[in-house]
């Protein structure tokens, strides 16, 4: 597993990363056999803070990374847990707002003995109060990133108020879902690094993305639609990479890639391509280290 380079970190003293989108709680129910529907099932059951949006904050802070999460929990326990344990973990959670007409977001998961998520319900209604009119009174602290990173967990018209307002900047995107990736598609001209899963690209292009030649012709539409890198993970068949002319997929140690819900993988793999561009490292070296945050949250 390739080590994280430290060696820039006077370089980026003074500069912060500023993260908008979801922050929800994740209630895993996992059984210890065979799930029997329309039944009671003896198991476990934990409850972790989650969303895109927070966990890529979560992993950032980690890496030492100055970051900033917007985003948006409820008044209830919930939402205390959430903002407690990002706080915890070093993000800076003044931005957060707490809203009193909506619960905090939350994900829960039934996961079979074997670790296959079975059903899942999700209510991330909250999200809808990430508007534009919200996110204006954080304008100069935007203004002021050295990146910003966005999940399409954010209503279409905060996702068109950012990319019009902050093109100037490298705007990282997380796609989150083939429903939700959708959203991003009319203003890919001011993305300049964009994380998807293969499904999602495909909803993003119209084009299949099974093969590696087909994955390459995705890219090079979402590069002709403006997109300055792409990134798209395949489950175990590895990580489909293309930039400035570079393109190249990677296979090692990434069979987790595809249950991002459930692990956070894909999270931590896109904090992992914003740190590396903040230490001004190649596209190759940033896949190697994206690929060894992801590694370190499935080991």
């Amino acid at each position: 597993m390739p080590a994280i380079p430290t060696n820039d970190k006077k370089q980026r003293e003074g500069r912060f990363v500023a993260v908008i989108g979801g922050a929800n709680v994740d209630i895993h129910g996992e059984s210890v056999a065979p799930l029997r529907l329309n039944d009671s099932n003896p198991g476990s059951v934990r409850i972790t803070a989650g969303g895109v949006g927070r966990n890529v904050a979560e992993n950032l802070a980690r890496l030492g990374v100055d970051c900033r999460l917007v985003s948006v929990v409820g008044d209830d326990e919930h939402g205390s847990f959430l903002l407690q344990a990002t706080k915890d973990a070093g993000v800076d959670v003044s931005h957060v707002h707490v809203s009193s007409t909506a619960p905090t977001s939350t994900y829960l998961s039934v996961i079979d003995a074997g670790g296959e998520m079975k059903v899942a319900v999700s209510d991330m209604r909250i999200a809808e109060e990430l508007t534009p009119e919200r996110l204006r009174s954080h304008a100069s602290m935007l203004q002021a990133a050295a990146s910003i990173v966005i999940d399409t967990n954010l209503p279409a018209e905060t996702l068109a108020w950012i990319a019009g307002k902050f093109a100037d900047k490298p705007i990282f995107v997380d796609t989150v879902s083939t429903a939700k990736a959708v959203r991003i598609r009319e203003h890919l001209g001011a993305v300049h690094t964009l994380k998807a899963n293969a499904l999602e690209a495909a909803a993003l292009t119209g084009s299949e993305t099974r093969t590696i030649p087909q994955l390459e012709q995705a890219a090079q539409q979402l590069h002709a639609a403006g997109v300055t890198r792409v990134f798209l993970t395949r489950g175990s068949d590895g990580v489909f990479y293309s930039a400035g002319g570079d393109r190249g997929s990677v296979a090692s140690g990434v069979e987790a890639l595809a249950v991002r819900n459930t692990t956070g993988a894909g999270d931590a793999f896109l904090a992992g391509l914003v740190h590396a561009e903040l230490d001004n490292l190649d596209v190759r070296d940033a896949v190697n280290i994206a690929l060894a945050r992801a590694q370190e949250k499935i080991a």
